[in-house]
């Protein structure tokens, strides 16, 4: 079942069932964040509108105004699952390893997501603006202390997520042991949220083990795989429930994706990048992001198909 939501002047716009091809769609009657609220009762109604969606029946997508598939949520908990991206992030900030036995997690802005064609507004191009190309899960309501076989149960939904990051700002904020709160701004979504068997062979141990392909400005800067997560999204979700509740549509990332084959694979952020430059040249080369430039993102699984929709902005002065 694929899921979108309209803006319809709402905070949490209108949720919509969407066919498979993106083609149509019909209205739900509620918004995404209310149905996974009590998605024992809701899930049942969408996935009927999405038998009748498949049938043929529903309205065109086409010049429909799309926002984030949840506009805005209670809590967004972002993980640090890949151990590649980690490693690399140290030389990029020269900063001491990190505790690999635990997954790394902040909370960041949840009060907005932007849609997949918003432009990003941001303050200045001296903040070191930079994209995470990265999966997430939404769940239903968590109780506190649950295991990783048990947060398996409570993953409702997937989505697909660019992480935005001011490079020169995190490290500042980084040493004040406080955590992010300038370096974060709000993060965009796919068009699409997807349930877990969309995906097909690609959810496997609580990984979205599809490619994401990452372009900026039309050039392809990595075509990265989600298999590597060392920790698992059930992992990640026990982890944030160690010491309580997770409310219903807390939406949990993966943090960059990231590969051990970088040299083949890419990146998924500039800031791994020039880590790699780093290591091969004592020195960065590559820049961070400026005013009209544009991101792309777009998860292709091994059968081909594109099931979350494509993430593509403008970086835009604020």
């Amino acid at each position: 079942m694929r899921l979108a939501t309209l803006r319809d002047g709402t905070p949490d716009g209108a949720l919509m069932v969407v066919s498979a091809d993106g083609a149509r769609y019909l209205p739900a009657g509620t918004s995404l964040i209310a149905a996974i609220a009590d998605w024992g009762k809701a899930e049942p109604a969408l996935q009927a509108l999405a038998a009748r969606v498949a049938a043929g029946e529903g309205e065109a997508m086409a010049g429909q105004a799309i926002a984030a598939p949840m506009p805005r949520s209670w809590q967004w908990l972002d993980g640090s699952a890949f151990a590649q991206h980690g490693d690399l992030m140290e030389i990029a900030f020269n900063s001491p390893a990190a505790d690999r036995l635990r997954p790394l997690m902040y909370q960041g802005v949840s009060d907005r997501f932007y849609s997949a064609s918003d432009d990003i507004p941001l303050p200045s191009e001296a903040d070191g603006i930079d994209f995470e190309g990265e999966f997430g899960v939404i769940t239903d309501a968590v109780p506190m202390g649950v295991t990783p076989i048990q947060a398996a149960a409570h993953i409702k939904l997937i989505v697909q997520i660019n992480d935005w990051s001011l490079r020169t700002i995190a490290p500042v904020e980084m040493k004040t042991g406080f955590g992010w709160v300038q370096a974060k701004p709000p993060c965009s979504m796919a068009p699409f949220a997807i349930t877990p068997g969309e995906l097909g062979a690609d959810w496997r141990d609580g990984r979205v083990c599809s490619d994401l392909l990452v372009e900026w400005n039309g050039a392809r800067f990595g075509l990265v795989k989600g298999d590597e997560m060392g920790f698992s999204f059930p992992e990640l979700i026990a982890h944030a429930a160690r010491t309580r509740d997770l409310v219903a549509g807390t939406i949990i990332g993966s943090g960059t994706v990231s590969n051990k084959d970088y040299a083949t694979r890419g990146s998924a952020c500039i800031s791994e990048r020039r880590a790699i430059e780093i290591i091969a040249q004592g020195k960065p080369a590559t820049p961070f992001l400026g005013f009209g430039d544009r991101v792309r993102m777009e998860a292709i699984t091994s059968t081909g198909g594109t099931p979350f929709g494509a993430i593509s902005q403008t970086v835009v002065k604020a």
